[in-house]
């Protein structure tokens, strides 16, 4: 039998917690959800109102790998979902991941959480955030990424906008702007504005276009998440990689530190792993509380951003 647990009242059955998830380290799918508990004051501020899609990957990364938006077969009737919009305005309901017993529910089906930019309570597609994905690629690494991350930095500051970076937990970048209510198409279309002048500013580094075959030794500056039906790694997710890396805040001094690191391989700078987070959560509080906080965001500047 599979052992139950109580949540904050809510009965769970915890199933296999000794299977190896992440086969280079020998995580198990037991560590992965003690590290979400113990990441969940942070992380459920950032999933909070958001519908979720989940990529699950309960045999590791080296087994299938599917992503879903729907509520999963057996999704308990405590756990909250809502009517979002998909093709040709059908609607379907995603679940949102409210509370600790929420969270420990969806972990146990060893899952990435991926959020949109919007909440539900501002309505489908009036987005709240801005992102930009930088993606290196190789031999580019987030020793280049952080270099454009500095650019965008300043560049956003001038239209008085203040970004947060996370590791994407991957190989890349995020930056995240909290924003006053803003339609997701203009936060689009200003992204893509962006992506336009650092490609630019910065020819021999950056690139705004998809096409794997120009990405080589460039970082791609992807604009395209902002779109109401896209969603992001959410912060503090644990990634289907072969260890357990997490997508985790990190300070504008690492960046920058990163960034000078010339003839790094990119192999060891700002790769955080589940055991990494709890004291750096410990150290630094929330990287991201800015974007829960309404105070910091700003509008987008005036503009032709539709």
């Amino acid at each position: 039998m599979s052992p139950i647990t109580e949540v904050e009242g809510r009965r769970i059955a915890l199933k296999n917690l000794d299977k190896v998830i992440h086969p280079a380290t020998g995580t198990t799918k037991g560590e992965l959800l003690h590290y979400l508990a113990s990441a969940s004051d942070a992380l459920l501020g950032h999933l909070h109102g958001r519908p979720l899609a989940f990529l699950r990957y309960p045999d590791g990364p080296d087994g299938q790998m599917f992503f879903t938006k729907n509520p999963p077969p057996g999704t308990p009737s405590w756990v909250t979902t809502a009517d979002v919009t998909r093709h040709e305005g059908e609607t379907a309901r995603q679940v949102l991941v409210q509370d600790l017993a929420s969270l420990m529910w969806a972990a146990n089906l060893v899952v990435e959480f991926h959020a949109p930019m919007w909440r539900i309570d501002l309505g489908e597609g009036i987005a709240d955030r801005l992102v930009l994905d930088l993606d290196p690629g190789p031999p580019a690494t987030i020793v280049d990424c952080c270099g454009v991350a500095l650019w965008l930095r300043e560049r956003l500051r001038a239209d008085g906008l203040t970004a947060c970076a996370k590791t994407s937990g991957s190989k890349g970048l995020h930056l995240l702007v909290p924003l006053e209510p803003t339609p997701s198409r203009r936060t689009t279309a200003y992204a893509r504005s962006l992506a336009a002048e650092a490609a630019a500013a910065l020819p021999d580094l950056v690139i705004r276009k998809m096409t794997r075959s120009l990405r080589t030794g460039k970082v791609y500056v992807d604009f395209s998440q902002n779109a109401a039906a896209k969603t992001t790694a959410a912060p503090y997710t644990a990634r289907a990689r072969p260890e357990p890396t997490v997508s985790t805040p990190v300070t504008w001094d690492e960046i920058e530190e990163t960034a000078e690191a010339e003839g790094s391989d990119g192999s060891g700078p700002l790769v955080f792993r589940i055991d990494d987070v709890p004291a750096r959560l410990e150290r630094h509080g929330d990287l991201l509380a800015p974007l829960l906080d309404p105070g910091r965001a700003h509008p987008l500047p005036a503009g032709d951003h539709r």
